[in-house]
């Protein structure tokens, strides 16, 4: 029973460590894809939403052990904050400019890549 209850404990170790290990990882991509996605919109807006791409930020939620989220995009309650889904997504008189997709894309395989570091050096 010992050897159970020494393996229950560094599995429940290993398991707090692998979470706080994803904790950063998300977090580090969340300021990625905001950074990239400020980036893009800066190109694409125009004069037109010049303060746009400054609406765009990020908030991680992790709790217990409810999944890691980031939610990443423009506050709509911030100046020109609800052009976002104009501007991402188009409409009939505008084309999408998938700034926000494009930075996912971009983010994509270095989260990946930084997941797998940080679990691996854990296990």
């Amino acid at each position: 029973m010992n050897d159970l209850d020494g393996l229950a404990r560094d599995l429940h170790r290993a398991a707090k460590e692998v979470r706080e290990a994803a904790h950063g990882v998300v977090k580090r991509g969340a300021v990625n894809v905001k950074r990239d996605w400020r980036s893009n919109a800066t190109r694409s807006a125009g004069r037109h939403a010049r303060r746009y791409p400054y609406s765009i930020g990020f908030d991680v939620t992790a709790r217990g052990v409810d999944p890691i989220i980031a939610e990443i995009g423009p506050d709509k309650a911030a100046t020109q904050g609800p052009l976002g889904n104009l501007l991402e997504f188009g409409s009939v008189n505008s084309p999408p400019h998938s700034d926000g997709g494009r930075a996912l894309r971009a983010e994509e395989p270095r989260f990946y890549a930084a997941m797998e570091k940080a679990v691996g050096e854990l296990l």
